[in-house]
């Protein structure tokens, strides 16, 4: 799984694979192969997202313990 895949990267190629399911275009001997990526592509979405949640939060606390 290659991890400095950026999110928009990562997000674009997902939302191209579930297209692609979508619209038929996958065979059947893809199909295993591209859930699998899929799979990948959401695992690198989730910590990106969960890593810059955490930034903004510590952020926000940072802003807030600086009004106090």
């Amino acid at each position: 799984m290659n991890k400095k895949l950026e999110y928009t990267k990562a997000f674009d190629e997902l939302q191209q694979i579930v297209t692609d399911i979508e619209d038929g275009e996958i065979s059947v001997d893809e199909l295993s192969d591209k859930v699998k990526r899929a799979s990948e592509l959401i695992k690198i979405c989730k910590t990106k997202l969960s890593s810059t949640e955490e930034d903004v939060n510590q952020i926000l606390q940072e802003l807030e313990d600086e009004k106090e």
